[in-house]
């Protein structure tokens, strides 16, 4: 897929009416006689990319499992959708051009599966004593570096409009792989959103299928929710992988894998088949609820 180039502000009107067109036409056909067709599931990270771990599994291994579960399950309960992944082994595909899979397919959802994980904190610790002079005890510090492993639950993300590289641990972590892919800068160039046309652009984008991204999330935690699972809510974030979206499109974080308990969930038999009917559901409640 092509990057959106950096325009002139001399270009800039007519870029705006352009996509007003654009999105006035796209919002008429998604109103009227809109059907769910294709779905692309994509599984996060995979390859190089893909150092989130708990204690024995990897995010992108738990994210590519589910993916497959999720996918079969719609092919075997929605007949008349084809389901697209942007991976089905271990290999390291560059977050623009998952996107592009989906955009390039004409799909009408994109559906991206991660693990959440808790940020790794430095703190001192008192690791022994010694006797000083004196034969006084002196305390031993030592630096120790953790994450907490009691953090739990389920959220649920549609693209946002701010920087990519924001101080966000989500975001951080989301976006990582932008630094692992080849011209990176080249590839994102003009996302810049304090670039006053970049802005206008996504928002435009962004706005589009804002409604119905968010309704498709809500749907998404409300399934969640309905099995027991402890709810993060829906957020807006600036990720990567959602940024040039051409449909409804969410990233949903299935648990912690640096949760001892959540991470046998999610690589537990019983938790896969869980996870997977409540992200089958509210896909077709979501459809429902468009299609009538």
């Amino acid at each position: 897929m092509k990057n959106i180039p950096l325009l002139r502000p001399n270009a800039i009107l007519i870029v705006f009416i352009s996509f007003i067109f654009i999105i006035l036409s796209n919002y008429q056909a998604f109103t009227q006689e809109y059907k769910i067709k294709t779905i692309v599931i994509d599984a996060g990270h995979g390859g190089r990319d893909g150092s989130t771990r708990g204690l024995y599994s990897t995010e992108k291994d738990v994210a590519l499992k589910t993916a497959l579960h999720l996918g079969a399950a719609i092919e075997a309960n929605m007949k008349d959708v084809k389901v697209i992944y942007t991976r089905t082994t271990d290999v390291f595909i560059p977050l623009y051009e998952r996107i592009a899979i989906a955009n390039n397919a004409k799909a009408d959802l994109f559906i991206s599966i991660h693990c959440n994980d808790m940020p790794v904190h430095k703190s001192t610790v008192i690791s022994g004593y010694k006797k000083g002079k004196k034969g006084k005890k002196t305390p031993i510090y030592e630096t120790v570096y953790r994450k907490s492993t009691s953090t739990r639950g389920v959220e649920t993300f549609v693209s946002g409009m701010g920087r990519m590289n924001e101080q966000d641990e989500v975001i951080k972590r989301e976006n990582a792989a932008i630094f692992l892919e080849d011209n990176y800068k080249e590839n994102y160039e003009g996302f810049d959103p304090n670039n006053p046309e970049n802005y206008i652009i996504l928002s435009l984008m962004k706005n589009t299928f804002r409604t119905q991204s968010l309704k498709l999330a809500k749907l998404v935690q409300d399934q969640y929710v309905s099995v027991g699972r402890i709810d993060r809510g829906v957020q807006e974030k600036s990720l990567a992988v959602l940024a040039r979206a051409g449909m409804p499109a969410i990233l949903t974080e299935i648990g912690f894998i640096s949760n001892p308990d959540e991470e046998n969930y999610m690589n537990s038999e019983a938790g896969q088949n869980e996870i997977t009917e409540c992200l089958l559901k509210a896909i077709q409640n979501y459809r429902k609820g468009i299609e009538g």
